[in-house]
């Protein structure tokens, strides 16, 4: 098994990791279950006793030139209580969507072997520049903290 395969095959957990180390810094109370096998990388008991569930996806700096922050074939259908916390390595931003958000932002693949799948393209590209950047429409969901997440209702 050479590095380059184990540096890949271990990003996302890294980066789990990373962004949970963000929240616990931020004073967040957060859980990991031992088993992703639900779509739920984290646990937040926000400051009301309630609990909300987190998805983390993150995109490597090693992705293809303009595909900085695409995420996709993602199943998911809505849940309340649900919120994703998507990460671009290579632009360095993080985005925070509740589970209704995502549905209705991201695009649903009508056909082949990804139908049904979501996917959400949070970068555009300056071909001439050789730049990656945010698209408008998703700068609303632009994040610096995490307060989102203990402070809004992801059903609203």
């Amino acid at each position: 098994m050479s590095i380059s395969f184990r540096n890949s095959a271990a990003f996302g957990k890294r980066i789990e990791y990373y962004i949970v180390g963000l929240m616990l810094k931020e004073g967040l109370d957060v859980y990991m279950p031992l088993v992703d096998d639900d779509a739920i990388d984290t646990v937040v008991k926000k400051p009301d006793g309630n609990f909300v569930e987190v998805q983390i996806k993150a995109r490597s700096k090693d992705v293809v030139f303009g595909d900085a922050a695409l995420f996709a074939a993602l199943t998911h259908e809505y849940r309340p209580n649900y919120w994703f916390v998507f990460y671009s390595e290579r632009i360095d931003k993080v985005w925070i969507l509740s589970s209704k958000e995502f549905i209705e932002e991201s695009n649903q693949n009508k056909k082949g072997k990804n139908k049904g799948k979501r996917s959400i393209w949070f970068n555009g590209k300056n071909t001439k520049a050789k730049s990656e950047h945010v698209k408008p429409q998703f700068e609303k969901y632009l994040a610096t903290n995490f307060k989102r997440i203990i402070q809004d209702d992801p059903d609203a």
